[in-house]
């Protein structure tokens, strides 16, 4: 199956082949010279045709890692990462690359793995420090005021960690993931889906900053802003996450009764006499289920949406029976996205084609007379 990923370059170019003549239909080459922020993870996915096993913490690994966090001559002491794919296009409006890679067995990163893997290693960490530091700009601002509110009867509101040493088990980034997904100003039918949900909790945490400081700034009032709009609902995404979590395996057994879930790559079962809790509820499950099955799932869910007359989000439709109507075909279709993105929970939550898809069959439950 294709895949095309895309990226920025400060520059593109074509390198000439001097036996053009003579080699037609030869393959083509180009060089692109890229900030290392906007190297794509995804890139780690075509990693099979190098012949290197990358060890960080060897030589290697420590010296690339090294040159690229000190000085300014990374550019020029590292040659780069070589890729192989079936097309490579550039377009000169957006400075935007795109790689297509078709075969695992040809195409991908051919040489600097290591590279590859110390520039994705050090954007992680880059990645942690500025979601931390939004955290705590958030936080001093009040920005979570209207969510501690919100929940405040909720079970799991003591264990929501606001701040860097706070002791709870909840990140409040994962709340503003899960919000995300129902966002339906920004995410505005089935070609728009909140997939950075799952891909990046720092893009989640900037959005939220972003909307609320258009109020701050005068910029519009509370009522236009969308997480404020969401609030009256906002607990139901939380149970939801929690129902799904919780009867995930069920599910799974009505679609495919000679299914085992517990087999299902990414999914660990629980050690006999022991248990799994749910992530916010505390319900026990045999099962621990990755979030990259859960939130495309979940995010599919914006479906039911839709804005009242008072301004304020609303359900069409009874999002728990939906849930116990469709859940089964939901969890199977996610299971079998799992399975063609190669048994991958990781690349299945970044499915763009899984999330539209998912979100359409919620979506035709809002035209069925009874859910």
């Amino acid at each position: 199956m294709a895949t095309t990923i895309k990226f920025k370059a400060e520059s593109f170019r074509k390198l000439p082949d001097p036996y053009k003549d003579k080699n037609e239909g030869a393959p083509q080459m180009y060089t692109a010279i890229c900030d290392v922020k906007d190297i794509p993870i995804e890139l780690l996915e075509w990693m099979e045709t190098n012949p290197r096993k990358q060890n960080l913490k060897g030589k290697v690994g420590k010296k690339i890692a090294a040159s690229l966090v000190t000085g300014s001559n990374f550019h020029l002491l590292n040659r780069g990462i070589l890729l192989s794919a079936a097309n490579v296009t550039f377009n000169n409006y957006d400075n935007l690359v795109s790689v297509t890679f078709e075969d695992p067995e040809c195409h991908g990163d051919v040489d600097g793995g290591h590279t590859l893997k110390v520039i994705i290693e050090r954007q992680n960490e880059l990645e942690r420090g500025q979601l931390l530091m939004n955290v705590i700009f958030a936080n001093l601002k009040d920005y979570y005021e209207m969510i501690k509110e919100t929940l405040k009867d909720e079970s799991y509101v003591g264990r929501i960690n606001y701040m860097e040493n706070d002791e709870g088990d909840i990140e409040i980034t994962d709340l503003l993931a899960i919000m995300n997904m129902f966002n339906i100003d920004r995410y505005k039918g089935m070609d728009e889906c909140p997939v950075n949900s799952y891909s990046s909790k720092r893009k989640c945490s900037d959005l939220y900053i972003e909307e609320y400081e258009k109020v701050a700034s005068g910029d519009y009032n509370e009522s236009d802003n969308p997480y404020y709009k969401m609030l009256p609902i906002v607990a139901d995404f939380f149970k939801l996450y929690d129902k799904l979590e919780s009867n995930i395996d069920s599910y799974y057994r009505k679609k495919v009764p000679q299914g085992k879930y517990g087999s299902t790559i990414g999914v660990t079962l629980a050690k006999e006499g022991k248990h799994f809790e749910t992530y916010f509820y505390h319900n026990t499950t045999k099962y621990s289920t990755p979030k990259g099955f859960l939130y495309p799932i979940l995010g599919a869910f914006r479906a039911l949406l839709e804005e009242g007359a008072d301004g304020r989000y609303r359900w069409k439709k009874d999002p728990y029976a939906v849930m116990d109507k469709i859940g089964p075909e939901l969890v199977n279709s996610t299971i079998l996205s799992s399975r063609q993105n190669g048994n991958n929970p990781n690349k299945t939550g970044k499915d763009h084609t899984l999330w539209p898809s998912l979100y359409m069959r919620v979506m035709m439950e809002c035209v069925m007379p009874n859910a």
